[in-house]
């Protein structure tokens, strides 16, 4: 029996392993993977263009003027958005416009992240940036914040409040498909990204309602969260879309929701395929930093779902450099004894963070899943997967369990949604 050597993203490397031939079904692939490459795209020129041609505003380099105060919301290094590559161009804009640096503020939209630290800050900034210019990040409960009222669907309002008192708001993203609030970039950069803990988490509630999945732009979680942008006033925004080796392909900027459209348009014509139901499942969140924790891990986790069969095997492959990646998830998944108990609690009792430990417990109640990563057998246990030395050894358990399994392959499993063929 001839075997297929594979290789998928882990960390900020690789790792390869062999997949009997008779086993493999296919490789789940971006549109983009062996025709966009690195080489094929200006992305320079794409990300200029954005910025003079923007949908639904004036150029950014209109709307600023010389006395005006700008914030910059950019993501935090949980998210591959390419912030120092992007702001560049940004501050191209403004200086055409006059706008001295001692009047631009760069903020991290944390949501209820932790803060970065400095090598961090300066990876996300670039040097130059970390130099010039001022930045800050507002840890969870350590910062004033303003109120805006309440949308209509009762989210409470509420932004730190340094970020209003500029005159200019401006918001740096990427646009990818996002668990529950449908899409990620947009109005993202508000809230949660700097809104208050409660504001957060009565949006994040919404997230057990049908439409709040990945791939629909009708999530109610993305509904109320630009809602709040609209009555906070998010002015402009630069998002991009990136390819399968995080080069940016596509740049759209301007209103933050017509110009987030024109992103989501190009996502999912690259990222949405369509697949046949496999036995098992092979994925990878495509590297650092998707797989920076187990908290982003379960992103690809739930995209991998769309593709196998109920019943069937989930192998996940991601390094989880920085361990589980938020206490309260950590927390849940030591309390929480069994799959059951989770998805139990979760229904009783919301906590943000618990979430990820019912949902991943809710997937184990469906699937088997497996785990290849760098996390501490006994944490990879508790938060209910079962955890496995190498990706032949999980390969090993499936095969002992259905050895007629076909596997599919996912590489980019944090941006593709297989969507299964009717």
């Amino acid at each position: 029996m001839s075997n297929k050597i594979v290789s998928v993203p882990y960390g900020s490397g690789e790792v390869s392993f062999e997949l009997p031939e008779s086993s493999f079904l296919s490789f789940v692939l971006p549109a983009d993977e062996g025709e966009s490459t690195p080489e094929t795209a200006n992305s320079d020129k794409i990300v200029r263009d954005a910025l003079k041609n923007p949908v639904g505003t004036r150029r950014l380099s209109e709307m600023a003027d010389p006395f005006q105060k700008i914030a910059i919301i950019i993501n935090d290094i949980t998210r591959p958005t390419p912030s120092a590559y992007l702001i560049p161009f940004v501050l191209e804009e403004l200086a055409e416009a006059g706008v001295p640096d001692e009047n631009i503020t760069f903020y991290f939209a944390l949501g209820l992240h932790r803060a970065q630290n400095r090598d961090e800050i300066k990876k996300l900034l670039g040097d130059d940036i970390y130099k010039r210019f001022k930045f800050i990040q507002h840890e969870v409960g350590t910062f004033p914040t303003t109120s805006f009222g309440e949308t209509s669907r009762g989210t409470p309002i509420e932004i730190y409040s340094d970020i209003p008192e500029n005159d200019l708001i401006v918001g740096i993203g990427e646009v990818g498909f996002h668990y529950y609030a449908g899409y990620s970039g947009g109005a993202k950069s508000l809230l949660p990204g700097v809104s208050s803990k409660k504001s957060v988490i009565t949006n994040h509630k919404m997230m057990i309602e049908k439409n709040a999945a990945s791939g629909r732009i009708d999530s109610p979680v993305r509904q109320d969260l630009e809602e709040a942008a609209g009555i906070i006033g998010l002015d402009f925004i630069l998002n991009v879309v990136l390819d399968s080796h995080k080069k940016v392909i596509a740049a759209f900027s301007g209103d933050y929701i017509k110009a987030h459209r024109e992103g989501v348009k190009v996502v999912d014509a690259m990222y949405k395929i369509n697949v046949e139901p496999a036995d098992a499942v092979i994925v990878s969140c495509g590297g650092y930093p998707k797989d920076i924790n187990l908290y982003q891990t379960n992103k690809a986790l739930d995209n991998a779902t769309q593709a196998v069969k109920e019943g069937g095997a989930i192998i996940v492959v991601a390094e989880c450099r920085d361990g589980i990646g938020n206490e309260i998830y950590n927390r849940w998944n030591k309390e929480c004894k069994t799959a059951c108990e989770a998805v139990a609690r979760f229904k009783a009792e919301f906590e943000f963070g618990g979430h990820k430990a019912a949902t991943t417990a809710a997937a184990s109640q469906r699937f088997d899943l497996y785990l290849v990563s760098s996390l501490p057998t006994e944490d990879a246990a508790e938060a209910f997967f079962n955890p496995c030395e190498s990706v032949e050894d999980a390969i090993a358990q499936v095969l002992a369990k259905n050895p007629d399994a076909k596997f599919h392959v996912i590489p980019y499993g944090g941006q593709t949604l297989p969507v299964m063929k009717s």
